[in-house]
């Protein structure tokens, strides 16, 4: 491991090597952690340093600024980055049983709904775990690809997966590529399923797909290439750089909008989701192969699939589900297992659960009344908590 030193920061890719740095001296970290051993000094040095290049770099209107090119700046939000960094140190220099209480005063009710989750999951031997990421075992970044996971959460999840779950898997809608590229849970140990469940990188290093037919392949090909022309003109080059920027998937693409930090006008927004709608209609003006969701971030188009009614739909977390149960033998039809999300576009997963397996628990991370409502209205069996932060030290504790 390269330690990491203090640097000044000038530029957007300076930045992003930074990040990709921590990655490194967080995974040798967790590891160290994870098998018995100790804070190491030098991982603290890396990350104090690093930390303290995030916090130079000069900051206007609460927006940290970076060179984009020769002739152009950007304002970034960096609290992810920052934040996290201070509570991987804080975590490594005062020990775990600190930490906690640190978080327990970060978040108001923090010991309340930790010790609901406790309390419903105590005792079990859990099959599966089948969990979103951003916002539901990770707290949300402004930016995909320096959203680096933190030791303490690897530690908790991973602690969690080891003693506590027989097949765990992280599903999300990012690519797989970008998805390893942020975790730094110890290798071999959890599936990493993407674009849904689409692709799945398996315990033994192999990845899995979802077969997809030349004619949608084409499709989403012709698409692709249509929005890198689209984002390379000036006016929509700022969708490149914030949220989750643009993403080709699995039989799925991702284009930002928005960002957590509203860094964009809502009217210019609107503007640019009419563009993309525009766009999808132009390439498929009969709906046969897209459908797109929009989250107020992120468009996500994706190719349709086929129904047992020749109907068609968008392939959903659900599909993903039941895709992974056949192609891993996961034999969830067996076991009780515990499913977490935070959006809507998380609930397919839990009802695909259900299905299989009725005494299926449930903990999702929100603040919105609507789909609390929704989850609970699927099983008794589910508890909310509002931040990621309680989530995962519910797992970390048991």
């Amino acid at each position: 491991m390269e330690p990491i030193k203090h640097v000044e920061l000038k530029t957007l890719r300076d930045f992003y090597s930074l990040m990709a740095d921590t990655r490194e001296v967080r995974h040798e970290a967790v590891n160290t952690l994870l098998n018995g051993g100790g804070a190491d000094g030098e991982v603290i040095q890396s990350l104090g340093n690093a930390l303290g290049s995030l916090e130079s770099v000069p900051e206007v209107g609460g927006k940290r600024v970076l060179a984009l090119d020769g002739s152009r700046s950007v304002d970034l939000d960096m609290d992810y980055e920052i934040n996290e960094l201070r509570k991987d140190i804080f975590y490594l220099e005062e020990g775990e049983d600190t930490f906690l209480d640190f978080l327990g005063d970060l978040h108001p009710d923090f010991d309340d709904h930790v010790a609901a989750g406790r309390e419903m999951l105590a005792g079990l031997d859990l099959g599966c775990l089948a969990t979103d990421r951003d916002g539901t075992i990770n707290n949300y970044c402004a930016r995909y690809l320096t959203s680096i996971q933190s030791i303490y959460n690897a530690v908790f999840v991973s602690r969690f997966a080891r003693e506590h779950v027989a097949q765990p898997i992280i599903l999300t809608s990012a690519p797989l590529d970008g998805l390893i590229k942020i975790s730094v849970n110890p290798e071999g140990e959890i599936y990493y399923a993407a674009s849904k469940g689409r692709e799945c990188l398996d315990l033994e290093g192999r990845v899995r797909r979802l077969a997809i037919s030349e004619d949608k392949e084409e499709a989403i090909r012709e698409l692709n290439q249509r929005l890198e022309k689209l984002l390379a003109r000036p006016e929509y080059g700022k969708y490149l750089l914030i949220g989750s920027g643009l993403q080709f998937k699995f039989g799925q693409t991702t284009v930002a909008r928005q960002d957590i930090g509203k860094s964009v006008d809502a009217a210019e927004s609107e503007a640019f989701l009419e563009t993309l709608q525009a766009l999808v209609h132009e390439l498929d003006p009969d709906h046969r192969n897209f459908r797109m969701e929009d989250t107020g971030l992120d468009v996500e188009i994706i190719l349709t699939i086929e129904t047992s009614g020749d109907g068609l739909k968008d392939f959903d977390k659900g599909d993903g589900v039941r895709f992974l149960d056949a192609e891993l033998g996961l034999e969830m039809f067996r076991g009780m297992h515990l499913v977490c999300g935070d959006t809507g576009s998380d609930v397919p997963m839990l009802e695909a659960a259900l299905e299989m397996a009725p005494g299926t628990r449930a903990i999702y991370v929100t603040e919105d009344p609507d789909l609390a409502r929704r989850v609970t209205g699927l099983t008794d069996n589910a508890l909310i908590v509002p931040t990621p932060d309680m989530l995962v030290t519910i797992m970390g504790t048991l």
